[in-house]
């Protein structure tokens, strides 16, 4: 299964920067196989109160999470994730809630996590592909 981190969902509805919103959005249109985090649904929701200023609303970003769930799998977490999350912290410097997501996505059979927050190293001892789509 396939997985966007939040900062792709985001990119995909904000207007500045027309390169990355053109093609945030069309990684939404074709990803295959996809899932959603749990993780990733909350903090869109959270992050979208900064698309505020250039027309988003929180009623739209509840309306298109409604949407991607059709699409994808809501993928809940298990307790296993706080686990893992404790343990990629210290092995590869991530934040919380980076390490929550790459262990979401281990637990959760995701194979590969579009996002531009993680570099290689965190696929050597995952096995989780990490693919920047900017």
């Amino acid at each position: 299964m396939n997985a966007v981190d939040t900062n792709v969902l985001i990119y995909a509805r904000d207007p500045r920067d027309p390169i990355k919103c053109r093609k945030a959005r069309e990684l939404g249109h074709d990803i295959p196989d996809g899932a959603l985090l749990w993780q990733v649904a909350c903090e869109f929701i959270a992050a979208s109160r900064k698309l505020t200023p250039v027309g988003y609303s929180q009623a739209q970003a509840w309306r298109e999470l409604q949407q991607l769930r059709v699409f994808w799998k809501l993928i809940l977490p298990s307790e296993k994730v706080l686990l893992l999350a404790e343990q990629f912290t210290s092995a590869h410097r991530l934040s919380f809630w980076d390490a929550m997501i790459v262990a979401a996505c281990v637990d959760g059979g995701i194979t590969r996590l579009y996002t531009e927050d993680f570099d290689d190293s965190v696929s050597k001892t995952t096995g989780l592909e990490i693919v920047n789509p900017f």
